[in-house]
């Protein structure tokens, strides 16, 4: 299967889908006002944001509401089994010897032919992994008898058998090409996967997690089970890449039966697992800094974003109007000043924040293509328009005295010293040094201050010192030596996805394409829902409505485990080498990821964060527990008291720092933020209230404010202001100003093919198993060459007198020829 047959499609009219309706008339100063007046209510969120949300929520996700009936099923398979083997006596009440002994009868019984047979085993040891709920009171006696009962199945070597049948099912062909001719697939097409991959996550997510209760022996078996699926243990390649194959074979159409969600959960909870999160990733950074002699990192970033509080949102249109126009009347205005101070002291609450698609103060010719499609232009009928009265400002008392200076300490590249030196040397001196930072004969002493005060802030990342060093293998790569390659599970994993690396980034974009809230249902498109549909579909309004709730649910799960899976292969890939992230970078940003992501969030971002596609009674373990209620429209309406969705949250600032870090220092693709009209998109999602997601916003911001003109600046002083207060600062960076913006053209193919180049020369130099056949020495030698031992296949030894029938005694030779000059 080739990458080019999996392509995403191009995405060319962004907003296809969420395009919003003006009102005519009167109905505009109306919904207009009572819209700013639900925005004014908007309040900060309580969200800290993390690897993973909590461990019931984690396990919740797992299930749709529609495999609800199956808990009972894998309950009665097991009682069922259990009660000839236990006589009267509960799972909780025998010996951990007893418990060992009737895994390892439940061990021998997968081994069986019989499929059914098989799948009732699996459901029974499914019961055991859920927490053998029906002999449990609370959810806290579910979790602890689950933990208790994972623990038990991996030291009995559960896991290893059950790879062996999830291997059986991937190349299962009659059900693949069953599936494939069906119409329609359902929940009953995927059992056998669905059974499978629910108890190795439930496995992985419960193995994965420390508490400070764990046993030694449980330590030792989640560093022993976390080397496992790291190494190459499974047909010589980590157990990722089988999830990898899975997502692959599903978006090619050749297994559309595959539940796709279980697979893309199972995924990210492995690489989570063995790669590590994000303070493990801050900690290997740490270590990689001190490993090359480089200074410590300024601030822990993680604690920083965490201390941060969120702003208000920017000014809207309408007070920008009336402020101008008060200019024009030659009145000074006293409201921007209140609040801009507003925005500055992080105190005073902002009375005019309004509705997403009327606070956008971009040029006139910013909306007439691109990918604004809920922005609408101003219209002039508004314009006339009094403004909503402001409500009362927070009384004083409730002032909040936030720390002074800015959060973050200022940086500069080596690069930008020397450019700061080569124009400052060509200005007063006339001529340059190259790459000389040290030499400042015959600068002004203002130059040597600034100079000094560059290399005060001088920041060298692990990703410089790399590309550098690679640079010295191209070209001495005699004297240098053969690099020596630290096998990480990281490092196994880029080496097992290189071959197919298009591949799998292709597929897993087709599947957020699939999933994102702002897509329409096309014909040609994947079908993710085949592991949510029941058999028979809904005949009520209430089960419709419940339907409806699960597929929507089902859709932010997916998007939630793609976004945290590509995060964290970002993250680790750059950490572990520079040109191992950009490859995959490259293979994201050609398959047309940014678009995509700009697409995401052009939609009304506060109710997707506040979404409440959740029946809090069906969630596991609640449902197993507790008596079930009835379900009415009413409260399936009213859904959860949650502010705001962890999951949907998450999932939004995961996908914007996705795109900070393709963007980062790469001049085309910040253009191609620009070219799709990227800012009123993402002025719209500061909107929500919530530190963190506010900041890589204004990171995306900040890259391409020089770009967007003078009048865009001016218009959005407290959208620069933020920019100023929260992200971190280049000395000698002129975002806010864009002097020099005409002296670099925008070649985006150039740009991107000389990365390419470095990213094969380094794939060639360190992986081609035939590197440096140039300078390989020749062996003259006969003797030598004679006495070497050549591999031969192991069948080689039962046909290899028919070989030489063949080859040799039955081939003519011609001594004649041999003799003859060439």
């Amino acid at each position: 299967m080739q990458a080019e047959d999996m392509e995403v499609p191009i995405i060319n009219n962004l907003n296809d889908n969420g395009d919003r309706q003006r009102p005519k008339g009167k109905d505009v100063f109306k919904d207009q006002q009572k819209e700013s007046e639900s925005s004014m209510e908007s309040p900060n969120l309580e969200f800290e944001y993390g690897d993973t949300d909590t461990l019931t929520a984690e396990l919740s996700e797992l299930y749709s509401y529609t495999e609800e009936p199956e808990f009972a099923l894998n309950r009665d398979y097991f009682e069922e089994d259990f009660r000839s083997h236990a006589r009267g006596r509960r799972w909780i009440e025998l010996t951990v010897e007893e418990q060992r002994a009737y895994v390892m009868r439940l061990l021998d019984a997968l081994e069986v032919t019989d499929r059914d047979k098989r799948l009732k085993v699996a459901r029974a040891i499914l019961y055991l992994a859920q927490g053998v709920f029906d002999e449990c009171d609370t959810e806290v006696d579910v979790l602890h008898w689950s933990r208790h009962n994972v623990f038990l199945l991996y030291d009995m070597g559960i896991f290893t058998a059950l790879l062996e049948l999830l291997s059986m099912e991937i190349d299962n062909n009659q059900a693949c090409s069953s599936a494939v001719r069906k119409p329609a697939i359902s929940l009953a097409d995927s059992t056998e996967l669905r059974v499978l991959l629910s108890i190795m996550y439930l496995m992985v997510e419960t193995i994965r997690l420390q508490t400070e209760d764990d046993r030694p022996e449980w330590r030792t078996a989640r560093e022993a089970f976390k080397n496992e699926l790291g190494s190459p243990l499974y047909n010589g390649e980590p157990f990722a890449l089988l999830l990898f194959t899975m997502v692959t074979k599903f978006c090619s159409m050749n297994a559309p039966h595959f539940p796709m969600k279980k697979v893309l959960l199972l995924l990210w909870k492995t690489i989570l697992f063995t790669l590590g999160g994000f303070e493990e990733l801050q900690e290997m950074k740490v270590r990689g800094r001190e490993r090359l002699n480089l200074p410590p990192l300024p601030e822990d970033s993680i604690k920083v974003v965490r201390a941060m509080r969120a702003a208000s949102p920017p000014a809207s249109a309408m007070e920008l109007i009336e402020q101008q126009q008060q200019q024009k009347r030659g009145r000074r205005s006293r409201r921007p000043l209140v609040k801009q101070d507003s925005l500055d002291t992080y105190n005073e609450r902002d009375p005019f924040k309004n509705d997403d698609a009327r606070d956008e103060e971009e040029d006139p010719e910013d909306t007439d293509s691109g990918i604004e499609g809920e922005v609408d232009p101003l219209d002039r009928d508004v314009i006339i328009q009094p403004p909503p009265p402001p409500p009362p400002l927070r009384p004083p008392t409730e002032r909040v005295n936030f720390p002074k200076g800015l959060p973050w300490a200022p940086k500069v590249r080596e690069k930008d010293i020397e450019h700061f030196l080569e124009t400052s040397r060509n200005k007063f001196i006339g001529f340059t040094l190259g790459n000389d930072i040290e030499t400042l004969v015959g600068l002004p002493r203002p130059i040597h201050e600034s100079v000094k005060t560059l290399k005060q802030h001088k920041y060298v990342s692990i990703a410089e010192v790399q590309i550098k060093r690679e640079d010295e293998l191209q070209q001495c790569p005699l004297t240098l030596g053969e690099e020596e390659v630290e096998e990480t599970p990281t490092e196994m994993l880029y080496l097992g996805m290189l071959p197919n690396l298009s591949q799998y980034v292709i597929a897993l974009l087709k599947l957020l394409l699939a999933a994102a809230p702002t897509s329409k249902a096309k014909t040609d498109s994947i079908n993710i829902l085949a592991d949510v549909l029941p058999e028979e579909m809904p005949i009520t309004v209430l089960q419709s409505m419940k339907l409806g709730i699960d597929v929507n649910r089902h859709k932010e799960i997916i998007v939630k485990a793609i976004s945290a899976l590509l995060l964290l292969l970002l993250k680790h890939f750059k950490l572990n080498h520079i040109y191992q992230f950009e490859i995959v970078s490259q293979h994201l940003v050609f398959a047309n990821c940014i678009p995509l992501i700009l697409k995401f969030f052009n939609q009304n971002i506060m109710s997707y964060i506040s979404a409440k596609n959740s029946i809090c009674v069906l969630d596991f373990p609640h449902c197993v527990v507790h008596e079930m209620p009835e379900l009415t429209a009413e409260s399936l309406e009213a859904g959860d008291s949650n502010q705001f969705c962890w999951r949907n949250l998450f999932s939004c600032i995961n996908l914007l720092r996705i795109l900070n870090k393709l963007t980062k220092w790469k001049h085309s693709r910040t253009m191609m933020l620009v070219v799709f009209k990227s800012a009123p998109i993402l002025k719209r999602a500061l909107k929500v209230k919530q530190a963190m997601m506010q900041l890589y916003v204004l990171k995306l911001l900040k890259i391409q404010t020089k770009y967007l003109g003078r009048q865009w600046r001016k218009s959005n002083m407290k959208t620069m202001s933020a920019i100023y207060q929260k992200v971190r600062h280049r000395l000698n960076d002129d975002w806010a100003y864009g002097n020099d913006i005409d002296a670099r053209p925008w070649d985006f193919q150039a740009e991107e093919c000389a990365l390419r180049e470095s990213i094969e020369k380094f794939n060639s130099r360190r992986y081609d198993k035939n590197k440096n056949g140039d300078f390989t020495p020749v062996d003259n030698c006969l003797q030598s060459v004679l006495g070497q031992r050549v591999e031969l296949p192991e069948d080689f030894h039962y046909s290899y007198e028919m070989w030489l029938e063949r080859e040799v005694f039955s081939q003519p030779i011609q001594w004649e020829g041999l003799l003859q000059n060439p």
